[in-house]
């Protein structure tokens, strides 16, 4: 059983990354880089709309100077139309309070683009008691593991004793690096997740049995 547990948001707590990437695909193809999904996984995946733009562009996309803000005002205000949670997390967080074991989230995403995803639903937010992290914010982005290692300290738990719960191998390495245990959510599976040394599970409705709580 784990001392404490920090959740990635996007694609673990919150189901954003479908209209994330449907929206980036599009913008890709009108600026000359037509990208299909597994492609724009294995490019972006659990990095920022930063990294986004320098690698599309690295690519050939002729994105505008100011393409990151854009993509940002848009996609906030897709998400705000509708963000369904992951099935199961409600679960994994009752079974955490019921052991009383503190958990966060650390983000790769913006601290706005969590209050619009997580805001939609009532009293979630606040079972994170300011847990909340995104290193926008921090000036680390995974895979440095200094988000990782804020968030346990923040909870007042040693990084060894933390569990990681990410679906991005950005996100497993910056795990890896902060000395924690990461289990990755793929429901369809995910080489590259576990090559960067995620535990694999497929229902989040298995955490409670895989982190015997």
């Amino acid at each position: 059983m784990p001392s404490a547990v920090i959740f990635d948001c996007d694609g673990v707590v919150v189901d954003s990354e479908g209209p994330t990437f449907a929206l980036l695909g599009r913008d890709l193809a009108r600026h000359g880089l037509p990208l299909s999904l597994p492609e724009m996984e294995a490019l972006f995946l659990g990095g920022t709309v930063q990294g986004v733009f320098d690698k599309a562009r690295a690519l050939g996309a002729t994105l505008a100077d100011d393409w990151v803000q854009d993509f940002y005002a848009r996609l906030y205000d897709l998400l705000a139309q509708n963000t369904p949670l992951i099935a199961g997390i409600l679960t994994v967080l009752d079974a955490l309070d019921a052991c009383a074991i503190p958990y966060a989230i650390g983000s790769n995403g913006s601290a706005r683009k969590m209050q619009v995803t997580l805001g939609q639903h009532p009293g979630l937010t606040a079972r994170f008691n300011g847990h909340i992290y995104s290193s926008h914010t921090l000036g680390k982005p995974k895979p440095a593991p200094d988000l990782y290692l804020h968030a346990a300290q923040a909870l007042g738990v040693d990084p060894h004793l933390c569990v990681v719960v990410e679906d991005s191998a950005t996100g497993a390495m910056a795990a890896k690096a902060a000395g924690m245990r990461c289990m990755g959510y793929a429901p369809h599976g995910n080489p590259a997740l576990q090559a960067a040394g995620a535990e694999l599970f497929c229902n989040m409705n298995d955490l409670r049995e895989i982190l015997m709580i």
